[in-house]
């Protein structure tokens, strides 16, 4: 009885090991049957067809109480064992069968409702459950293990990562309707050389702060979300930058400045990560955000 892959090797009800560990640990039917939510009978049978089935006697039975066996006290532990390596298997398939999908306060974006309908209609027993990050972290919690994938937007380090372009969108500064500078048909950085810039919170990755500082360092109001942003222009006039295409309020104009690159649209995912989700996934958001 001592040898685990013996024990493992029979064809054995996991239910009447549960059973089994409960009567074992209680030492009483009746608190044991309370605590599987069953009554007594069926319980007792449940334990006397697992002595059948393993030729032994696991419990000894009397009027002072119910105590363990040899051959009990040996299926107990192996028992636990099995019950915790069935419980991992069921967490390993449910995890097969999941995906968390960061995306970086940019949910509006049509190429997520494509995604998202394509994906549902592909792949309906898939759970995917969507975590939105704010701008100080571009990889949407992939780094801390918090996302299987990103859809985000690129520059960041993408030390460990790897990333899929999926679409490339021109960037403009983000200015008051009244604002000088906002009847202009483009821009270029020097234009906004003097003025207050968004600046994302210490520890934001740099490559990321400085793309959307315009490659420079520049001195203004420390936002974490697109609404602080927005706020920050309507009350002090800060300017920022965003994708163009973005509606963000009719007091506020988007210009495009000439002489910045686009901003990338990306998947991004962990180097390491083995999900064969991933993958799928991956194509699916390509054609998403196909032009």
């Amino acid at each position: 009885m001592a040898d685990t892959h013996w024990v493992s090797s029979l064809v054995m009800d996991l239910r009447l090991l549960r059973y089994f560990v409960a009567v074992a640990e209680e030492l009483h039917f009746g608190r044991a049957a309370t605590r599987l939510h069953m009554s007594q009978p069926p319980l007792s049978r449940a334990i006397r067809q697992l002595e059948a089935d393993l030729g032994t006697t696991l419990l000894h039975r009397s009027a002072a109480g119910v105590s363990l066996t040899p051959a009990g006290a040996t299926l107990l532990t192996e028992a636990r064992n099995l019950l915790a390596q069935s419980e991992q298997v069921r967490a390993r398939v449910n995890a097969a069968a999941s995906l968390t999908v960061g995306i970086l306060a940019d949910s509006t974006d049509p190429g997520i409702a494509r995604l998202a309908d394509s994906y549902r209609r592909l792949h309906p027993t898939v759970t995917i459950t969507i975590r939105e990050a704010d701008l100080t972290d571009p990889t949407c919690g992939l780094r801390t293990g918090l996302v299987d994938i990103a859809i985000t937007r690129a520059p960041f380090d993408p030390t460990g990562l790897h990333l899929h372009e999926l679409r490339a969108d021109p960037v403009g500064a983000v200015l008051r309707t009244d604002d000088p500078l906002a009847s202009r048909d483009h821009l270029a950085l020097a234009d906004l050389a003097d003025r207050a810039w968004f600046q994302f919170p210490p520890g934001t990755d740099p490559v990321w702060q400085s793309f959307w500082n315009g490659g420079e360092s520049r001195e203004g109001p420390v936002v974490r979300a697109v609404q602080e942003c927005i706020q920050a222009v309507l009350w002090n006039g800060t300017v920022g930058l965003a994708p163009l295409g973005h509606h963000l309020s009719d007091e506020l104009v988007v210009v495009p400045v000439i002489d910045l690159p686009p901003s990338p649209v990306v998947a991004a995912w962990s180097a390491s990560d083995t999900n064969p989700l991933i993958p799928t996934f991956v194509r699916l958001a390509a054609t998403a955000y196909t032009p």
